[in-house]
């Protein structure tokens, strides 16, 4: 009886623990799950046409963002991240979308009005706005899971200098859980380029800034690189936009 007894016990713990690394699993997406997500009819089409160029299934899988996390979409001017992240989170998730006034109305506010419509009606009930300075915002340190910060980047280090840009990077680093992650997506300029007017920075700018900010590179992937791309256009010039020759980053804020 005893030997039976063991063994159902043994039975039991190893079924349960195979069905809670199955659940487990299936809370992580995979590319292409995510992919068929993002082209729900609630997504308009003029989102989903960016996607060829921009990827942004395989770029949450390569971050590591999942169900259920706490997400800041930083510098999100009119949101189409903040929509792609507030899928990736889903309803027990929550994504901050995070931009400073002067971006809302920027361009006779054309950033305002497209979140607005975006987050109408509560149609992404998981997003809260983020208005303010990075490192003024009312969310607590030690408490986001993942960040992402795309194309943009370049405008803060261009236009406030590198001391401004390496505090930007720290301000996330501070809101970020221990072992969280940032996911970093710009536009590659040439060492010596007018990268200011292109709005482009060199990867190696932004490699050095890392170092000095207590984050860890843990992943630099070629998924949005562009060979055809000599690095000399404007980025939003013809042609140019979602082919330019971008870095994607994943940074690591250490666990212990």
């Amino acid at each position: 009886m005893n030997s039976i007894r063991r063994f159902l016990v043994v039975a039991l713990m190893t079924f349960g623990l195979v069905i809670a690394s199955n659940m487990a699993g299936a809370e992580a997406w995979t590319v292409d799950d995510l992919a068929a997500a993002l082209t729900g009819p609630d997504r308009s089409d003029a989102d989903k046409a960016r996607d060829a160029g921009r990827k942004p299934a395989d770029v949450v899988v390569f971050g590591g963002i999942e169900p259920g996390m706490l997400v800041l979409d930083v510098m999100a001017s009119g949101g189409w991240y903040t929509e792609v992240l507030s899928i990736a989170a889903g309803p027990e998730g929550t994504v901050y979308s995070h931009n400073e006034q002067s971006a809302l109305e920027s361009r006779g506010g054309a950033n305002l009005r497209a979140l607005n419509e975006r987050l109408a009606d509560d149609r992404l009930a998981n997003v809260m706005r983020a208005i303010g300075a990075l490192g003024e915002l009312d969310i607590e340190p030690g408490s986001i899971d993942a960040a992402l910060t795309a194309l943009n980047f370049h405008d803060t280090f261009n236009f406030t200098g590198r001391d401004a840009a390496t505090e930007f990077l720290r301000d996330i680093y501070r809101y970020l859980k221990p072992g969280g992650v940032l996911v970093m997506i710009d536009h590659i300029g040439n060492s010596g380029g007018d990268n200011t007017k292109l709005h482009r920075i060199p990867k190696q700018d932004v490699m050095e800034l890392i170092s000095g900010t207590g984050f860890v590179v843990e992943a630099d992937s070629e998924l949005l690189s562009n060979p055809d791309d000599d690095r000399t256009q404007m980025v939003f010039g013809k042609g140019m936009r979602g082919n330019t020759d971008r870095f994607l980053l994943k940074l690591r804020k250490p666990a212990g």
